[in-house]
């Protein structure tokens, strides 16, 4: 019998070829998904204490000003109290539709792309293929965070111009505003700390001096709850200062700070676990595709 009759047709090997370099492609596939969920763990692993504090309306420090409403009619225009744990929770729902689309959007570009004759041929390597699926991912992602910021809400802009100052609490808009406003000691130390506080980088020196008289005020006024403080932001200021509360309002939020905690140390343990099984994952699939690339290689070199 002729040894040819024992051959493997051409066509089975190339058919064979083509499957193994689908195969190749779909777990580069995988393993940029997964390195992604890889990236967003590492994130999320910064940003979740933040995230399950604000759940609890609590952040280890001061974020945004509060105004009480005894003098929400004097400062009109900061009627509107922005959230931070909507404000968070904002942040996080931006990232994921930034890596949502960027990532399938970037698939499309390069399909668009390949219908020109100049990047089909070169997208014939996977190599400039992955090359040209970043380029667009970047720019998607770049796109998407300047429409994010562009729609930034102007009460908060408006927020930040009024606690801004250089050098001294005294030369923001707030301070002066407060110098002559028919206002309680209490009141105006409030206020002053938590600018001090939202200064970049807080300027813990001048907020001493205004957390001090809230501390003093609250021991020895009967009538300090009227004032409508935030316990919340008592606390906040309170631990960014001291590292500690000092008062029997700002503990009162020790049962919220215990759940937090709780909460965000089951998160980071969760974020870990998908982090190390997202990094497994990513290492096996590129091994994988290495491999199953070299054995299509080896197998058209022997053909040709």
């Amino acid at each position: 019998m002729p040894l040819d009759d024992y051959a493997v047709p051409t066509e089975h090997i190339n058919s064979g070829v083509l499957a193994l370099k689908k195969r190749q492609r779909n777990l580069m596939l995988l393993g940029i998904t997964s390195s992604t969920v890889f990236i967003a763990s590492i994130i999320a692993f910064f940003v979740q204490q933040d995230f399950v504090y604000g759940f609890f309306g609590l952040t280890t420090q001061v974020e945004q000003l509060h105004i009480p409403l005894t003098v929400d009619a004097n400062l009109a225009i900061l009627e509107q109290q922005p959230d931070y744990f909507l404000g968070l929770l904002s942040w996080f729902g931006w990232l994921f539709l930034k890596l949502l689309l960027s990532f399938i959007g970037a698939f499309f570009v390069v399909h668009f792309l390949k219908k020109i004759r100049f990047f089909y041929v070169r997208f014939q390597s996977f190599i400039l293929k992955f090359v040209g699926w970043l380029i667009a991912f970047i720019v998607l992602w770049s796109g998407l965070t300047y429409l994010q910021y562009d729609l930034k809400n102007d009460d908060y802009d408006a927020q930040q111009k009024i606690v801004y100052y250089d050098k001294q609490l005294a030369e923001s808009e707030l301070a002066r505003y407060l110098a002559d406003a028919p206002l309680d000691t209490p009141v105006k130390s409030y206020l002053l700390a938590q600018t001090a506080l939202l200064h970049q980088p807080p300027d813990k020196a001048a907020a001493i001096p205004h957390v001090l008289n809230l501390v003093k005020a609250e021991q020895q006024n009967p009538d300090f709850i009227q004032y409508g403080f935030k316990p919340e932001q008592l606390w906040s200021m309170q631990q960014q200062v001291y590292g500690k509360t000092l008062t029997p309002m700002a503990e009162s939020v020790n049962k919220q700070v215990v759940q937090a905690e709780r909460l965000s140390q089951f998160v980071q343990i969760l974020v870990i676990a998908a982090a190390i099984v997202s990094a497994i994952f990513s290492l096996i699939f590129f091994v994988l595709a290495q491999s199953f690339k070299k054995r299509a290689l080896r197998i058209e070199q022997r053909i040709f």
